[in-house]
């Protein structure tokens, strides 16, 4: 493919990668035809760093205006410094999210577009949901899993994973007992704070919760004891166990996904795909990809403010999760499931749309890929050292 290409960058650790381009290669006549793709995937990680630093990219002063950034936070250092995700927005040919109500979020306000709201609605954003990996995440041939299944034989297998995730993790061993699962890191932005304060509400419901996540040491002792204050009814693994994930994927009634923000996600779609409706916050890509009353339940959406833990957000979690427990076992949450399996959840449909805005962009040569084809090809030499 030569130097005829679209470059894509993903998030500000590779923001840099336009002005380089232009810099280094595009000055010296070479990638002349060359474009960037600048992808956000989480806006809240921007590589802010003191101003004085920009002496150390090597580039034109003519740069600094991309990279200016004053914002009211002494951290990394006080007053002026140099934002990469700014440089990457304003620099590349076409900025992209990963789900269109993120891309929505992005630029509604200050809070959500993390000051770069403004940045971001001058240059545009495109939207695109990501899809998933069909191929580790299958009930059909999961290894993790002691009974497979799919959309014809999920209302049979599901009761016998329940039964032995429950015993796996030392819970109750009760088939007709709803089963709430939660899978994430444990910190803020993944509601997880939310959820423990919640938790102690609606746990005197007909319920067992089982929540699996890494993170914060504090809320990591915090799941921890949930054993010791509800040992009948709750479990919390502060492990990075990729069977168990699997287990709890397939074997859990509900996931519960209180994402204070969510640029995409990936745990409800490995959710759906298992036949596991969601219990969600209405936040950025949960709300593209799970339906109301139909693949799941919508609690709203968040404060997004992770100093404090909003009572009515802790309300919403109690109500949502009442009202998910009051279809459980009945035809509804039957026709749940099979909505949430019947989906096309693979990365066809999203690479599709990636393929129609970089063809956009009007590289050199560039034309429809055929489906099967392999995509990327080794480069026929090393073009790229300046």
């Amino acid at each position: 493919y030569g130097e005829d290409v679209v470059f894509v960058a993903n998030d500000w650790h590779t923001a840099l990668l336009p002005c380089y381009l232009k810099t280094m290669y595009q000055s010296r006549g070479i990638y002349m035809n060359a474009k960037v793709a600048f992808c956000i995937h989480n806006i809240a990680y921007q590589g802010r760093f003191a101003f004085s630093d920009f002496s150390l990219l090597n580039l034109p002063d003519e740069y600094k205006g991309s990279f200016d950034f004053i914002d009211g936070y002494d951290k990394p250092v006080k007053g002026r410094k140099i934002n990469w995700m700014k440089a990457g927005i304003r620099e590349a040919d076409r900025v992209f999210t990963v789900s269109p109500n993120y891309a929505k979020e992005l630029v509604s306000c200050v809070s959500k577009g993390v000051e770069l709201d403004n940045h971001i609605r001058d240059c545009g954003i495109t939207g695109i949901c990501n899809g998933m990996d069909t191929q580790e995440w299958n009930p059909a041939t999961d290894k993790y899993l002691a009974v497979k299944y799919d959309i014809t034989t999920v209302m049979q297998a599901k009761p016998l994973l329940k039964e032995a995730l429950q015993a796996a993790v030392g819970l109750p061993v009760d088939r007709n007992i709803p089963l709430i699962g939660f899978i994430g890191r444990l910190e803020e932005q993944k509601g997880s704070d939310i959820l423990y304060a919640a938790i102690s509400k609606f746990i005197s419901m007909d319920v067992q919760i089982l929540i699996l996540g890494t993170g914060k040491k504090k809320f990591e002792q915090q799941i921890e004891q949930l054993e010791v204050m509800y040992p009948d009814k709750a479990r919390g693994v502060a492990k990075f166990n990729v069977p168990l994930a699997h287990m709890i994927t397939a074997g859990a009634d509900f996931m519960l996904i209180p994402s204070r923000f969510e640029p995409c996600g990936l745990i409800q779609l490995h959710a759906m795909r298992y036949g596991t409706p969601c219990i969600c916050a209405s936040t950025g890509g949960l709300v593209d990809t799970v339906k109301e009353g139909y693949t799941g339940f919508h609690m709203g959406a968040f404060n997004v403010d992770c100093e404090t833990v909003d009572p009515e957000d802790v309300l919403k979690v109690i109500t949502t999760v009442g009202r998910a427990l009051a279809i459980y076992g009945t035809l509804a949450f039957t026709e749940m499931i099979k909505n949430c399996m019947s989906q096309e959840l693979s990365w066809k449909g999203p690479a599709k749309n990636w393929e129609t805005v970089l063809l956009s962009l009007g590289v050199a040569g560039s034309e429809p890929g055929v489906e099967g084809e392999e995509i990327a090809p080794l480069a026929k030499e090393n073009v790229a050292t300046p």
